[in-house]
């Protein structure tokens, strides 16, 4: 039985990042909304309430019944959590004297396991408006800071389960020993074991999959990613060949990236077939110019070619994904559906004609999780560690209308580029990289000879998950060497450019 921490979403920007270091403890958890109803079972350990942009003073303010779970679980209240926890009870929380954000220093009151291992005084990141005025009967505080009363607190007495509050943020980077805070809250408080491991994650999941699938068939559409390529590592380890998967050739792949791809899959005995289907796309991105119509043209056409290659495989019941855990979270938003900035990267969701049933084995874990499962699976590391690629592919790369010519001069220079980042040692330390090719032509001068030529702009950036990512600071020298080697070698393109903007403002890719 896997033990299991609940975390109950209040719509904090930083909730994710309460989850990141619940796993990184090696304790399973998840989120969930504050409203949806779960089961107290043996395998739950414990509960956190995060942060909000809510005030609890506010009519509507989300709520829960903190003193009905104490009576049977530890309680952990993570800033609007904290709140939230002394005003049920019966304290005063108001609005602060003033915006308390950023760095402060936490001073510890009263021992308590809670901070076992930490230092008296722990730098914190704060970020509230409302601040607890006083503690309600039977509690007791913990830690203050130079503005703030009441920066960490306990309901004190024996006759329930211990319930803590953090007026601060544990969860992020600034608070230096938060992630220690919250461990002790979890081993020693919650009495966790910590044995939630990729080994034991890949030796549980398998099991659960033999007894999904039993004995039938399974279609996948695989990208060469590491969701999808690992996805389908763990489905294939329970039921082998049974697992279809078709990786389609949409002609806007990285140079010579599908005949790479099939061989890495050959190697570690995935059964894949590969589908060429280059001219098919290239003809449905004739004309395309408008970067949601290209996504468009490419999702359809993609759905098009897997249901006809499907329709080659009797009895399949079940369709593999590759869905990962920040998808699920996102598609159950305190908020409700977030505004639409671009249809997202990957191919969508294909259509319900094909009746089948749904195999998600990755559906719980972040991004560095799947690529650690996928090491200890034995993929190959090349592939654990490329660096995320969009479903459009160099379609959304190529700002205009998409063609061969224009494909194979943005292949050309690209490969470049990542091949230098490989050899430089660059390329681990960047998040994602690629190249642009801009539908813009320049004067330059080769030789004796005027050229009129494209434009290519390289994007380079550092992010932990790619909701904020800051232009990668590349030596000067390497991105002079880069320019050469593509002018010299892309006959085509005469001049390099290097994006050094940031998200937000602007996104990772272009279009």
């Amino acid at each position: 039985m896997t033990e299991k921490i609940l975390i109950l979403d209040f719509g904090s920007q930083y909730t994710q990042l309460i989850a990141r270091a619940v796993r990184e403890a090696n304790i399973y958890c998840e989120i969930i909304p504050f409203h949806k109803a779960f089961t107290i079972d043996p395998s739950l350990k414990g509960i956190i309430l995060s942060g909000s942009p809510f005030s609890v003073n506010e009519e509507n303010a989300p709520s829960v019944e903190i003193a009905s779970f104490i009576t049977q679980l530890p309680v952990l209240g993570v800033c609007y959590g904290a709140q939230l926890t002394a005003k049920v009870f019966g304290g005063k929380v108001d609005k602060s004297n003033k915006r308390e954000y950023g760095r402060a220093q936490l001073d510890i009151q009263q021992q308590d396991q809670l901070f076992n291992g930490i230092s008296l005084k722990s730098q914190v990141w704060m970020s509230h408006s409302d601040s607890i005025k006083s503690l309600p009967e039977g509690f007791s505080i913990l830690a203050t800071t130079e503005s703030i009363p009441v920066a960490a607190f306990k309901k004190d007495g024996t006759d329930t389960h211990p319930l803590y509050g953090f007026q601060f943020h544990p969860e992020v980077y600034h608070s230096t020993e938060g992630k220690k805070m919250i461990k002790n809250f979890l081993v020693d408080i919650c009495g966790c074991s910590q044995n939630w491991t990729p080994a034991s994650f890949v030796e549980e999941t398998v099991a659960k999959l033999k007894e999904e699938i039993g004995n039938k068939q399974v279609i996948m559409a695989l990208s060469g990613g590491v969701d999808s390529t690992v996805a389908a590592t763990l489905i294939a380890k329970a039921i082998g060949p049974r697992l279809h998967g078709i990786f389609v050739d949409n002609g806007v792949l990285r140079k010579d990236e599908f005949e790479q791809v099939l061989e890495t899959y050959n190697a570690i005995g995935l059964n894949v077939k590969g589908v060429d289907a280059k001219d098919l796309f290239y003809a449905a991105l004739k004309d395309q110019t408008d970067p949601e119509a290209k996504r468009k043209a490419i999702g359809k056409l993609f759905i098009d070619v897997f249901q006809s290659e499907s329709l080659q495989l009797p009895n399949i019941s079940f369709l593999g994904q590759g869905t990962i855990y920040p998808d699920v979270i996102e598609s159950v938003s305190v908020h409700g559906p977030s505004q639409t900035i671009k249809s997202h990267h990957n191919v969508g969701g294909l259509p319900d004609t094909m009746h089948l049933s749904l195999v998600e084995p990755l559906r719980y874990l972040f991004k560095d999780e799947v690529r650690k499962v996928g090491l200890e699976l034995g993929i190959p590391s090349d592939m654990i560690n490329r660096h995320p690629f969009p479903g459009p592919g160099l379609a959304i790369r190529i700002l205009g209308e998409v063609n061969a010519e224009r494909v194979d001069l943005l292949q050309r220079a690209d490969a470049i580029f990542i091949n230098g980042l490989k050899k430089a040692g660059l390329y681990t330390q960047v998040w994602q990289a690629g190249t642009i090719l801009l539908p813009v032509k320049s004067v330059g001068v080769m030789g004796d000879e005027r050229t009129y030529e494209f434009t290519v702009a390289l994007r380079a950036v550092t992010s932990v998950d790619g909701m904020t990512a800051d232009w990668a600071h590349l030596p000067y020298e390497f991105l002079a060497d880069i320019s050469n080697e593509i002018i010299n070698n892309v006959r085509g393109i005469n001049r390099v450019v290097y994006d050094i903007s940031s998200k937000p403002p602007a996104t990772i890719e272009w279009e």
